[in-house]
C-alpha cells in the first residue's frame, strides 16, 4: 500500500472544520478501512482527536465508538459527524451575518449588552477589541435553539478563538507572541469565524452528499488505560481498531490539553488545559521503573536510565498506560477482527523509543499476531523536527519525522 498522500487534499468533507495537534491525515484511515475493514460493521478509536476515522467509517455505514478525554475534541468529532440539513444552517448563517451587520454598522448597541466572559489569564492572551467580538459571537450562538446548529457555530467559534489569540501560531503548546508580533496582530475576529462558517458549511455540504448509508458514532468522555464499559462496546463486538494514539505524554510531546485550553475557558468546557494534559496517557507519573513483555522497550529503558533517572520515570509512566490501554481494547476485538495502529518512534535522551515494536509486541501478548508494518514520511507537522537530547547546545537528534502503521490481527 502506497501511504505517500504529499499533494493530497486533507481537508476534504468534515475534515476541515478544526485544527488540532497530530491529526491523522484521512486518507490513511480510508485506506486502511479500504484493506482491512471491507466487510466491517463497526469500528473503534480509543483515542478519536477530532473524529477523522469517525467520518471515514459513518461514510461508509459503519457503526463506530470514540473515546477522548479533551471535550473540545469529542465537541469537534461530534459535530463533524454530524447531519444537519443545510437548509436548516443557511437560515441560521444568514442571520448571524444579519447579526454582525446590525453591530458593524451601528445599528445595535453594542458596547453594553454584550458580556465578556472572566476566567484566569484572559487579558494574557486576548486584546480587549478581540474579547469584545469575541463575546458578540458568544451572544449570538447561546440564543440558538437548535443544539446541533449551535454546537457547529461554537466549533467554529473555537477556531476563531486560536486565530485571533496572542498565541504562537505554529505552536500546539501555550506559548504568547512576541511583543513585537503583537503590536502588529490586529485580526478582525467577526470577518474570521464568517469565513470559518462559510468553509465549514461547504465541508458540512460535502459530508452530506457524500454520505451513502451513514451510521451515526458514539463518542464518550471514558479512558481505554482503566476500563472499556460493557454497557458501550460488548467484549469481542468490534471488527476494526483504527487509531494514532498519543506518541508520548502530553507534558513533553504533544500537548493536547494546551492547545485546547483557551477554546475549553472560553465555552465553558473545561478549566485550565495544563490539567488535562496530567490525565492524558502517562500524565500519572510512576516512581519506580517496571518491567514490560517488550524486550526493546526494557532496552530502551535502561539505557535512558543510564542518562537520566528523572526522565525515564516519564517513559515508563507512558508505557504503563499504553500498554493497559491495548490490553483493554484487545478484548473488544471480533476474533479475526484487526487493531491498526498509526505511531512514531520518539527520542528520548538520544534513545530512539521503537513505538512500533512496542505495539507490536503488546498485542502479540494478548493474542494477535503481527500482518505487517507500513512506514511513511510525515510531509507536515507543526513540531520540531531536531532536538537537543542532553540540552547541550549544537547536538541534535532527529524527532518524529516518520510514522509506523502497525497491523496487527486478533487470532486467539
Amino acid at each position: 500500500m502506497n501511504f505517500d498522500f504529499t499533494n493530497s487534499n486533507t481537508a476534504y468533507s468534515t475534515h476541515c472544520f478544526h485544527t488540532y495537534p497530530a491529526k491523522m491525515i484521512p486518507q490513511i484511515a480510508s485506506a486502511l478501512l479500504d484493506e482491512y475493514g471491507k466487510n466491517a460493521l463497526s469500528l473503534f478509536d480509543p483515542y478519536c482527536g477530532t473524529g477523522t476515522t469517525l467520518v471515514e467509517a459513518a461514510t461508509r455505514g459503519i457503526k463506530s465508538y470514540g473515546f477522548d478525554l479533551n471535550p473540545l475534541a469529542r465537541l469537534i468529532a461530534n459535530v463533524k459527524t454530524t447531519q444537519i440539513e443545510i437548509q436548516t444552517l443557511d437560515l441560521h448563517l444568514k442571520d448571524f451575518y444579519d447579526y454582525l451587520f446590525a453591530f458593524r454598522f451601528g445599528y445595535r448597541n453594542n458596547r453594553h449588552s454584550i458580556i465578556v466572559p472572566e476566567f484566569q489569564n484572559i487579558d494574557f492572551w486576548f486584546s480587549r477589541a478581540v474579547k469584545h467580538d469575541l463575546s458578540i459571537i458568544s451572544e449570538y450562538i447561546n440564543h440558538i435553539e437548535n443544539v446541533q446548529v449551535k454546537n457547529f457555530f461554537k466549533v467554529a467559534l473555537s477556531q476563531t478563538i486560536r486565530e485571533c489569540s496572542w498565541t504562537r501560531k505554529n505552536e500546539f503548546k501555550l506559548y504568547k507572541m512576541s511583543a513585537e508580533r503583537i503590536k502588529i496582530f490586529k485580526p478582525d475576529s467577526l470577518s474570521i469565524c464568517e469565513k470559518i462558517l462559510g468553509r465549514n458549511r461547504n465541508g458540512l455540504s460535502d459530508f452530506m452528499e457524500s454520505r451513502a448509508n451513514f451510521a451515526e458514532p458514539l463518542i464518550t468522555g471514558d479512558n481505554s488505560i482503566f476500563k472499556i464499559p460493557k454497557k458501550i462496546i460488548p467484549e469481542g463486538s468490534v471488527d476494526i481498531v483504527l487509531t494514532s494514539p498519543p506518541y508520548g505524554d502530553s507534558s513533553t510531546t504533544v500537548a493536547y490539553g494546551q492547545f485546547s485550553a483557551l477554546a475549553n475557558q472560553w465555552l465553558g468546557l473545561r478549566d485550565h488545559g495544563r490539567s488535562l494534559d496530567n490525565e492524558l496517557m502517562g500524565g500519572i507519573k510512576s516512581k519506580v521503573i517496571s518491567k514490560f513483555k517488550s524486550p526493546i522497550l526494557n532496552e530502551h529503558i535502561n539505557d535512558i536510565n543510564k542518562i537520566d533517572q528523572k526522565r525515564v520515570l516519564d517513559v515508563v509512566s507512558f508505557y504503563n498506560d499504553y500498554s493497559n490501554s491495548i490490553k483493554n481494547v484487545s478484548k473488544t476485538v471480533k476474533l479475526g477482527g484487526f487493531a491498526c495502529y498509526v505511531v512514531s518512534n520518539r527520542n528520548v535522551r538520544g534513545v530512539t523509543l521503537q513505538t512500533d515494536t512496542i505495539t507490536k509486541d503488546f498485542f502479540e501478548n494478548v493474542g494477535f499476531k503481527h500482518v505487517t508494518t507500513y512506514n511513511r514520511q510525515i510531509s507536515s507537522k507543526r513540531m520540531p523536527r531536531q532536538n537537543s537530547a542532553n540540552g547541550t547546545k549544537g547536538e541534535k537528534n532527529p524527532l518524529m519525522n516518520t510514522e509506523s502503521i502497525v497491523i496487527m490481527q486478533k487470532v486467539c
